[in-house]
């Protein structure tokens, strides 16, 4: 399944972009066009099979309107998996062997549920990795802050606000995001290229909350 596949391809696409019209913009269309992206360049690089990545990395956030229904009950990726063999059906995909390999993909590219779910094949691992760097560098930071937006935080406040904060606060701000979560990203990427990548979206991080903790307390030097 890729460009070459261009009808069935369109298919699935479509109805995916279709099931995320309703997502918070933060994971949204426009983050599973990245991911997908991200994911094909990986895969070229790791020798992965493109035609499960594609559609792993297409599907990954499929769960996640049940996700937001419920108020997080449920796990989006271990619910997008189970979705996977009615949507690669639906566009005529039934080879059972393929259909288990983007299920894969789909269930362990969850940060949270690394420990638990963890990625075994190749191809899991580049979609696990796309995802993960789509929440690294100028992109993850513009995400933090929309969502911090999105609550109503606050633009900016200190480390110690931040990590005794609540999560959707007005102190869970972007600020929060990167200490709890997203300066941990890059120890977690598992494909060579896809550390490569990891390190200088980590270090572009480092820099802007080290150059926003000095305007913001006006030591700007």
């Amino acid at each position: 399944m890729n460009e070459s596949n261009g009808p069935a391809l369109q298919q699935l696409r479509e109805r995916v972009q279709r099931l995320l019209e309703t997502s918070p913009r933060c994971h949204d269309w426009d983050h599973t066009r990245r991911v997908c992206a991200m994911a094909e360049r990986l895969a070229r690089s790791e020798q992965a099979d493109e035609n499960v990545v594609v559609c792993g990395a297409l599907l990954h956030d499929i769960g996640r309107p049940a996700e937001l229904r419920d108020k997080g009950r449920t796990c989006h990726a271990r619910e997008g998996a189970r979705l996977v063999p009615e949507l690669l059906g639906e566009i005529g995909v039934d080879d059972e062997a393929f259909v288990s390999r983007v299920s894969e993909c789909v269930r362990t590219h969850r940060f949270r549920n690394r420990l638990e779910e963890h990625p075994s094949s190749l191809e899991a691992m580049v979609v696990f990795d796309a995802d993960k760097l789509d929440s690294m560098g100028a992109i993850g930071i513009g995400r933090a802050f929309h969502f911090a937006g999105r609550i109503g935080a606050r633009v900016h406040n200190t480390a110690e606000e931040a990590l005794s904060s609540e999560a959707y606060g007005r102190d869970d701000t972007a600020y929060r995001e990167y200490l709890v979560k997203l300066r941990r990203l890059h120890e977690a990427v598992l494909t060579p290229s896809g550390r490569r990548l990891a390190e200088q979206r980590h270090r572009f991080m480092e820099v802007f909350f080290e150059q926003l903790d000095r305007e913001v307390a006006e030591r700007d030097d």
